[in-house]
């Protein structure tokens, strides 16, 4: 039986362990395709699926990893062949399905995507899930018809995996983008990336300030909710358009009803996860050719297996800056 090597989260006395294990394939759940995996990338609700997150994975021992990329060894359908190049992210990898924290994963291939041409297995996990996430904001907004001649865009969370892909993702296709972090320490890395101006998030995180403010942003991404998404809500103009997507800033929001009456401001909500893989196949497409970012890689962290550890710890407290992607040999 072939062994492979996986990050294996277990439980004990309700404490929770991360360690690299061997195991032989039959570990594996009973799907149909099985799939080498090349590269994955951290994201924070691996993190919490490594911590004992009960609401992201319910059973242990367990696999995180919501993001794998790469090869089919075997599948029992018709839809893919040993040896293509594939990408799987969200629905329940790396939940409840052992996860691209293993050098192997078994899933269904309804789940699996085709990799673009012009985009390598590699790169694909520069984007993983946050990249994806970031796609079908802009899609969303793009849809609402939000044009860089409308004004000022921004970004909540942008030295986050999502937030860092949308400023890159906004300042290629023209946008004049404003960065909202609590780490102004990053802003020469922020404004390199294309944004043309750094906001304190100290400035927004705050009670409402009022139910209708100055007019700023003719749309944005965000990245963080809370009391932040609440008064951007605020601070729109006419039409304007936000895509939501994140809420480590908190999980309610208290607006006002003023700008969605007043100024037809749309809210949208964006599940990366469940998203139709037909919709998720189309912003792949485009990250391979009108979207294509040539500096993708320029704020990849690359780890091992082995490193993953240190690197879940550090995304829990709240230190990690861009993209962590996991390189298998």
């Amino acid at each position: 039986m072939l062994k492979y090597k996986a990050l294996v989260t277990t439980e004990s006395n309700k404490k929770y362990n991360n360690s690299i294990e061997e195991k032989n394939l039959d570990f594996l759940p009973d799907n149909n395709t099985l799939i080498k995996v090349k590269y994955s990338s951290l994201n924070y609700k691996d993190a919490l699926s490594a911590s004992g997150n009960k609401g992201v994975t319910k059973n242990y021992p367990h696999t995180p990893g919501i993001d794998a990329a790469g090869i089919i060894e075997h599948s029992s359908g018709t839809k893919f062949k040993k040896g293509e190049e594939v990408i799987v992210t969200g629905y329940d990898l790396g939940m409840n399905t052992f996860g691209g924290f293993g050098e192997y994963i078994r899933v269904p291939d309804e789940w699996i995507i085709k990799k673009p041409k012009n985009l390598t297995l590699s790169e694909s996990m520069a984007f993983g899930t946050a990249g994806l996430t970031a796609g079908l904001c802009m899609r969303k907004l793009l849809q609402h018809g939000l044009k860089p001649e409308d004004g000022k865009v921004f970004v909540s969370g942008v030295t986050g995996g999502v937030g860092m892909i949308s400023l890159m993702l906004f300042n290629k296709l023209g946008f004049e983008v404003s960065a909202i972090t609590g780490k102004l320490n990053e802003s020469k890395l922020l404004k390199n990336l294309g944004a043309k101006e750094i906001v304190d998030r100290n400035d927004l995180d705050l009670d409402l300030i009022s139910p209708l403010q100055k007019p700023i942003y003719s749309g944005g991404i965000d990245a963080v909710g809370g009391k932040i998404l609440s008064n951007l809500i605020c601070s729109t103009s006419q039409r304007a358009a936000i895509a939501c997507c994140g809420m480590v800033g908190g999980l309610s929001l208290d607006t006002s009803i003023f700008p969605f009456i007043l100024r037809g401001l749309s809210l949208f909500g964006i599940d990366s996860a469940e998203s139709l893989i037909d919709v998720k196949e189309e912003v792949w497409n485009n990250f391979s050719s009108d979207w294509k970012l040539e500096n993708i890689d320029e704020n990849i962290k690359d780890i091992s297996l082995d490193e993953l550890p240190d690197e879940i710890d550090k995304i829990l407290e709240g230190n990690q800056i861009g993209r962590v992607r996991v390189v298998y040999d």
